[in-house]
């Protein structure tokens, strides 16, 4: 049984141990943030902070680019775009790792208290009831201050989310 995370794309392109995990594992990722590394990639503004991190990180955002851009899985994620909250047919990356891309649509449901890709984010984890993989503290405090209901997991605690799944999965 495959675990399933909300996750921006930026996120897989930091962390490259998301692409390794010990068990199967699918990332929802809002279509929206694949269309911000673009953006990332261009800017003049770092993504991390020290320079030769920040050279690895807009590198990798390159490969993810180019991923996506690849013919056979460009065609998948156009089928997605079709209508509000279409979902692309699976794209594996490896063995445990499969990104599913969703058309999401932003709609304001929390005013201004989250950005448009927070609420998206949100909306993707209520609507597929899965967590949110994230590193944002200041996004995980307001999701908590908020009483919003998604479930959260820190990156950093991603093996362990990994593990609470699959316990969860054999009850």
């Amino acid at each position: 049984m495959s675990r399933r995370f909300v996750i921006e794309a930026v996120m897989i392109a930091i962390y490259g141990q998301l692409l390794l995990p010990k068990r199967p594992v699918e990332y929802r990722i809002p279509y929206t943030t694949v269309m911000e590394l673009y953006d990332m990639k261009d800017s003049p503004e770092p993504v991390m902070p020290e320079k030769d991190d920040d050279a690895h990180v807009k590198q990798k955002i390159g490969e993810m680019i180019a991923f996506f851009e690849d013919p056979f899985n460009k065609k998948k994620l156009e089928r997605a775009l079709i209508a509000p909250w279409r979902e692309s047919p699976p794209l594996p990356i490896n063995e445990n790792v499969t990104f599913v891309v969703v058309n999401t649509s932003e709609n304001m449901q929390f005013g201004e208290v989250f950005d448009p890709i927070e609420t998206e984010v949100i909306l993707l984890a209520q609507r597929m009831e899965s967590p949110i993989l994230t590193d944002q503290i200041e996004f995980q405090d307001k999701v908590i201050q908020n009483g919003i209901s998604v479930q959260l997991f820190d990156i950093d605690d991603f093996e362990f989310a990994i593990e609470e799944a699959a316990e969860t999965s054999e009850r």
